[in-house]
């Protein structure tokens, strides 16, 4: 496979197990009113999609029906609550070591569904915001991955034509893919930085 120019990277996910945290924060909210957000339905359905696209499957789903924008009118309280809990964000040591080598070599972005000024206090939090040239959010795009469009957009943003997407959801690698980008699937961010190892050095991946 050609060399990457470039290594986009999830946040929720793949930089950080922040997935658990983002439902909590969201069920919470969403019992206010009156509506039960399940860790399984987030699980299965939320994950890798905007925040907006999931409460508007949650209001067509409520008995009654509701308007999405009713719910979406919880994202300040929901905001609040996800920086309260995560004043210390737990990234993993093995990357966070591996970032440094990596700007070295490749042009680093950080490409998620989740909303800037959610993604960038936690990397300046952890001393690692200045790794990454990039960061395409949520609320950067119109059109959410499965689309291609963010990816396409950090593209842009760097001036390259090739990168290597790290993604966990389906959503994700899917966006990747449809931008014409290597994906590498991401169980949890514990192996990100020796998936990376591996790609970066030759080595076969991983099954």
């Amino acid at each position: 496979m050609p060399e990457p120019q470039a290594i986009f990277f999830d946040f929720d996910g793949v930089l950080l197990d922040t997935e658990p945290v983002h439902w909590a924060c969201w069920a919470e909210v969403l019992a206010t009113l009156g509506i039960t957000l399940t860790w399984e339905y987030y699980r299965d359905f939320a994950i890798g999609i905007d925040d907006r696209d999931m409460l508007r499957n949650i209001a067509r789903m409520a008995d009654p029906p509701r308007a999405w924008e009713t719910l979406w009118a919880l994202y300040p309280a929901k905001k609040k609550l996800f920086q309260e809990r995560m004043t210390s964000p737990p990234f993993e040591p093995a990357l966070v070591r591996a970032l440094p080598e990596l700007r070295r070599t490749h042009r680093l972005a950080v490409v998620s569904s989740s909303s800037c000024s959610e993604i960038e206090p936690l990397l300046i939090a952890a001393g690692i915001r200045q790794h990454f040239e990039t960061i395409v959010g949520g609320d950067n795009v119109t059109r959410h991955k499965p689309a291609p469009d963010p990816y396409l957009l950090a593209a842009e943003r760097l001036g390259v034509t090739t990168a290597l997407v790290l993604e966990d959801s389906e959503a994700g690698i899917a966006s990747g893919r449809a931008a014409g980008f290597e994906v590498l699937p991401v169980r949890h961010p514990s192996e990100v930085a020796e998936l990376l190892r591996k790609r970066l050095s030759g080595s076969p991946l991983s099954a």
